[in-house]
């Protein structure tokens, strides 16, 4: 009697959408300044690395990003979305309360049938949903998805507060991932600590047709700092030991993109030379969710990344959540 091959994962297309509209510090510090906040393109290089981001007009939802992210990912892996069969959205500004973006999208790409639904882990979202994905695949519950990371936000930011407002943008990330003999993902590492979720929360609900407390977001910079770097580490060594590879098997580290000290530090510590650190953070802001797979696709079309390079993937969200996936490409 034969043993059934094994079955894996793999990313065979990569996708995003940026919206239209760019806005480069010296914009914002313009429009800041009309309301009396003070700010300047050299405070938030200094203290981020970003440069510009991009704002979602007021009639795009994150589906009609995800969308447009999905589309190209599905062209480069030469699918159509009818072969698809599973669609995860990471978001923490979905287009309503319900149903999920996930099958907004499904929707709107014609790809009815599969399982579809959000996941909300914040900056974290992406990871946790390519895990999830892996593991459906894995076991059988699907053969090809759709895993997006997308954001619009710019609607929940609060432009009287020059510490959050200049950090974050809206976009789109996408893969398609298949069922594979060979494996692609080779591990994951997902984790969470409750006792942190005041650090970084958008505290507002609907309740009654209102909105219930403060629907901005809120975050304690200095804290979220903190944590971050110790936790990128101890997930990225886990998923190595889980592999059983070396810091010195990653060919790119690709760090959810919030903030270029974080970014750097987390490179220190894994022995990463700067120059296989994909850094997207500069022309794109924090893009929550969405900011993994929109840096993995810039990084794949402009080059760098290849097929059979080893890609370390890693990011934290509020929540506090954490998590970290190695795949071969």
């Amino acid at each position: 009697m034969s043993t059934p091959s094994a079955r894996f994962s793999r990313i065979t297309g990569t996708g995003s959408f940026l919206p239209p509209q760019r806005v480069t510090n010296a914009e914002l510090a313009e429009q800041l300044a009309r309301d009396g906040i003070e700010t300047s393109d050299d405070w938030i290089v200094e203290r981020t690395g970003i440069r510009a981001r991009h704002f979602a007009a007021p009639e795009m939802a994150s589906s009609d990003l995800a969308v447009q992210a999905a589309r190209h990912a599905l062209e480069a892996a030469g699918r159509k979305p009818e072969e698809i069969d599973l669609i995860i959205v990471a978001t923490s500004t979905p287009d309503m309360v319900f149903p999920s973006t996930a099958c907004i999208v499904q929707r709107k790409l014609g790809a009815f049938g599969g399982a579809a639904f959000d996941v909300q882990a914040v900056c974290s979202g992406f990871v946790y949903g390519l895990a999830v994905a892996d593991s459906m695949i894995r076991t059988g519950l699907a053969s090809k998805a759709l895993v997006i990371g997308s954001e619009v936000f710019s609607r929940i930011l609060d432009f009287k507060d020059r510490t959050t407002c200049v950090l974050f943008g809206d976009g789109a990330g996408a893969v398609v991932l298949e069922a594979s003999d060979q494996p692609g993902v080779l591990a994951s590492e997902l984790h969470a600590d409750g006792r942190h979720v005041e650090i970084l929360c958008t505290p507002g609900t609907v309740s009654g047709g209102k909105v219930l407390g403060d629907p901005l977001l809120k975050m304690d910079g200095q804290a979220v700092f903190k944590l971050a770097v110790g936790v990128l580490e101890s997930a990225a060594r886990a998923v190595l030991a889980k592999a059983g590879r070396s810091d010195a098997d990653i060919d790119w580290l690709i760090p959810h993109q919030a903030n270029i000290r974080i970014m750097q530090g987390t490179a220190r510590k894994l022995k990463m030379p700067a120059d296989k650190l994909v850094v997207t953070v500069d022309e794109h802001g924090n893009t929550s969710a969405a900011s993994i797979p929109l840096a993995l696709d810039v990084a794949v079309r402009k080059g760098q990344v290849k097929r059979g390079d080893t890609v370390m993937l890693e990011g934290v969200g509020g929540g506090f959540t954490w998590g970290a996936v190695l795949l071969d490409f």
